[in-house]
């Protein structure tokens, strides 16, 4: 048997461990391969990655195949646990069957604070490209118009936020083939009207380390944020036709396309472009690349293509708050209003996230400079925290189910525990880099206050529930 081929009776969902009662099952295998693939490229990579490339030069390609390599690790982990057992709460719950319901709690309610935070952010960022579209127009109008939007979208049936994210993750997948077919042309000198760079961008102004390791190590941070979103799919997984089966499929076949688009891009950009042109900050490396070559109307294409993936991100994350919440809740872990559902969807849970997220937007006009860029630095590492919940887990619950089920095992994670150990040992040392950073160390410091913050009421919470139990 294949280590992805999925036996028919394992098919269903873990009885302890789907807090997904009431949630319905209509995305489709289509659905879930697109939410894999779509999930992790957003504006992080299309804009955000410009000031990786200002960092670290032509190293870049090394920093994103290094954060590259931990998210495979990662994502293979988090496969592994959710074929094994779907739930809506997906890491959350694997955090609650491995450590007890104090790491369910910290993990899911920092992970849901993290997606409201980024819904606020991603309206922002949309707004600015719809004000620039239509000058004199409200930013505020826009976001507001954007989370009425995918706030109804939500509401609905899932099928809706799988036909939406479908054709959002299509136009993003498809705009960085074009990119890269564009690229391979004109640095192979196949393009028409420009000429093979050769290495001379690799090699120039100051060679392949220009800011030697400490560009690459600011590169290298950027770089690992960049890929936050795959934890999407299996959130989604729980309510698909067939859970196992999907997150299966999804997982196996999204790892090696989600390199070749990170890595591959990185490399077309360095290679064509000289790494400190300052119009791949300003512009973004796609828009500068594409203008570099003289693509007509380059920064008005990628426009269109960043809306959508900020739009796609928004869609995303309101959905993947509301399930965590709403399996938070389920488990016991959260107020019960938001837990209820009707027509399949936690619609109590879709509408406190939708809100949480217009209320960090209004908080960026009223207190730019304090509480919002509180909220911007308590973010900052939770995706690695979450990474941290998904590696541990999976070494307690592997051995587990090798014990109580092995036929569950129909994802499985490479050379275990040795490249687990690898991945924890990768997260160490970001959070050491982080550290190391003043920029990201404050980050580092009240995304670690709200983890401890969180741990602590789960640790009472559990503590509490226990004492009524005996």
């Amino acid at each position: 048997m294949s280590r992805t081929t999925v036996p028919a009776s394992v098919d269903r969902e873990d009885d302890g461990a789907a807090p997904a009662e009431g949630l319905s099952h209509g995305l489709k295998q289509r659905h879930l391969s697109m939410i894999a693939l779509g999930g992790v490229i957003g504006a992080g990579l299309f804009v955000g990655s410009g000031a990786g490339i200002a960092a670290a030069g032509p190293s870049i390609v090394i920093a994103y195949s290094l954060s590259g390599i931990l998210v495979m690790l990662v994502m293979r982990m988090l496969g592994e646990m959710s074929a094994a057992n779907p739930a809506s709460g997906s890491f959350s719950v694997h955090a609650e069957r491995a450590f007890g319901s104090w790491a369910g709690f910290t993990s899911g309610w920092a992970f849901w604070f993290l997606l409201c935070v980024a819904v606020g952010l991603e309206g922002i960022g949309a707004a600015k490209i719809m004000t620039g579209w239509f000058p004199g127009s409200p930013e505020w109008a826009w976001v507001a118009l954007f989370m009425v939007v995918f706030c109804a979208t939500n509401l609905a049936a899932v099928k809706n936020f799988g036909e939406f994210e479908f054709w959002f993750a299509a136009l993003k997948v498809g705009a960085i083939v074009l990119f890269l077919g564009i690229g391979v042309l004109a640095i192979t000198g196949l393009l028409p009207g420009a000429d093979a760079p050769g290495t001379a961008n690799l090699t120039g102004d100051g060679g392949f380390f220009p800011h030697g390791s400490e560009g690459l190590i600011v590169g290298l941070l950027a770089s690992v944020f960049a890929y936050g979103g795959l934890e999407t799919v299996t959130i989604a997984a729980a309510e698909s036709e067939h859970p196992v089966q999907g997150v299966a499929k999804a997982v196996r076949t999204a790892m090696w396309r989600i390199a070749l688009f990170y890595i591959g891009s990185m490399a077309v950009i360095v290679t064509l472009v000289p790494w400190d042109d300052p119009a791949v900050v300003e512009k973004g490396p796609y828009v500068a690349t594409l203008d570099h070559l003289g693509i007509p109307g380059a920064g008005q294409i990628m426009n269109v293509v960043v809306l959508v993936a900020l739009l796609s991100a928004m869609n995303a994350n309101i959905y993947g708050a509301s399930r965590m919440a709403g399996s938070l809740v389920a488990r016991g872990q959260g107020p019960k209003a938001l837990g209820r559902t009707s027509g399949g969807v936690p619609r109590p849970a879709v509408l406190a996230s939708s809100v949480f997220g217009f209320g960090c937007v209004l908080l960026s006009y009223w207190r730019p400079d304090d509480i919002f860029v509180w909220l911007l630095n308590t973010i900052g590492a939770i995706i690695l925290v979450v990474w941290f919940f998904i590696a541990a887990s999976q070494l307690v619950l592997r051995r587990r189910t090798e014990r109580e089920a092995p036929e569950k095992l129909v994802v499985r994670m490479w050379a275990f525990p040795f490249l687990t150990w690898v991945a924890l040992a990768g997260m160490a040392v970001v959070f050491v880099l982080m550290a190391r950073e003043g920029d990201t160390r404050t980050q580092l410091y009240w995304t670690g206050g709200l983890t401890l913050l969180l741990a602590a009421v789960g640790l009472v919470r559990q503590k509490a529930a226990r004492s009524r139990t005996s």
